[in-house]
């Protein structure tokens, strides 16, 4: 752990999660997390697991989720406009 500072004390230890290894550089006040494979995010909170199985990167998961909110909002228009349409006839 010498090239990324001390370890956390015992009581700091649980900062990381999923297996990730707590440590603390001095110049910095809180506790730093080195991540094992699969997960990544400050407190290695965020899995990429399904991303790679689906050879996904973050970029096109947006994406993808952008094109289904778009359809899901195109849906609840059309839904409403064939209501109000029906209603007054």
């Amino acid at each position: 752990m010498a090239d990324h500072g001390n370890p956390c004390d015992p009581s700091e230890a649980p900062f990381c999660m999923n297996g990730g290894s707590c440590f603390k550089i001095p110049s910095v006040s809180t506790p730093t997390c080195m991540c094992i494979d699969n997960y990544e995010g400050s407190r290695c909170e965020q899995s990429h697991i399904f991303q790679e199985s689906m050879g996904l990167d973050s970029k096109e998961s947006g994406m993808i989720a952008a094109v289904v909110i778009i359809i899901l909002l195109i849906t609840v228009l059309l839904a409403v406009v064939i209501y109000y349409t029906c209603k007054s006839v």
